[in-house]
């Protein structure tokens, strides 16, 4: 038995940049059990599975270690190999997931995801938090994962957490994240917690950080870079109770998978 896969790159427009993700197109569901070993044998931060379902897709995703109930780069990078590799027509794509719906648009030579929202709130900081990350924060806030405010972009990128300790904490992953210089607001997502040491791009996370900074900021459209050493640029609206996150993806490989 084979299954093919695709390799995308996603939110970036060249190669070895942005967050890498592999894509199964599958006819029927695996066993669960079968698609975690997949996704440990990528051993990437997700490999996304889709299974058509009436007009839309069911996507899942998984991290080498784990299911995770929600993934951004890695619907993105689903729905660029459902329009580059398996030819799907029309300018939108559907997904439904274990929690409700999801949608990727074409715009322009832009992906556009459509997420729900969650902003989050202040809290006290952890005890410990500094030192864990190795830089004073500005601001806690609590959402489903930790939203942590630095002081510049300077102190983002000199972010270097204790992966061990910051896993932890009673968060799945914590996101640091400051105004930037060429762009509106900077980030870095730490995920220890769920087999992800630091994740380059997470749609997710602009799920927080897009209510956040579209409040701080007051401005429509906000342009956005997450990485360290490899990352890539988002641009993020708020509407409503919903995020629209979008960016560039790529393909950058394509093979089969031997069971």
């Amino acid at each position: 038995m084979s299954l093919p896969f695709h390799q995308i790159d996603a939110f970036s427009d060249k190669p070895f940049a942005g967050n890498p993700a592999v894509v199964y197109r599958l006819d029927r569901w695996l066993d669960d059990a079968l698609m975690q070993q997949i996704a440990a044998e990528h051993n990437l931060a997700e490999t996304a599975f889709v299974v058509k379902e009436g007009g839309a897709w069911r996507i899942r995703w998984f991290t080498p270690t784990t299911e995770v109930p929600l993934c951004g780069h890695a619907t993105l990078a689903s729905a660029h190999a459902l329009f580059e590799c398996h030819g799907e027509a029309g300018e939108r794509i559907d997904f439904n997931y274990v929690d409700g719906s999801l949608s990727v648009r074409r715009e322009g030579d832009r992906l556009v995801l459509d997420f729900p929202c969650n902003a989050p709130t202040p809290i006290a900081e952890p005890e410990g938090l500094a030192q864990i990350l190795g830089q004073a924060p500005v601001a806690v806030l609590d959402a489903p994962q930790l939203l942590v405010v630095l002081e510049s972009e300077a102190a983002v990128r000199a972010c270097n957490p204790d992966l061990r300790a910051l896993a932890q904490l009673p968060w799945p992953a914590v996101i640091v994240t400051a105004r930037g210089e060429a762009v509106d607001f900077v980030s870095r997502n730490f995920a220890p917690a769920v087999g992800i040491d630091e994740d380059p791009v997470t749609g997710s996370a602009h799920c927080i950080l897009t209510p956040y900074w579209t409040q701080q900021l007051g401005k429509p459209e906000l342009s956005a870079y997450q990485g360290g050493k490899r990352g890539g640029f988002l641009w993020c609206r708020l509407k409503g109770e919903r995020a629209e996150i979008a960016g560039h993806a790529r393909v950058v490989s394509s093979g089969e998978l031997f069971l």
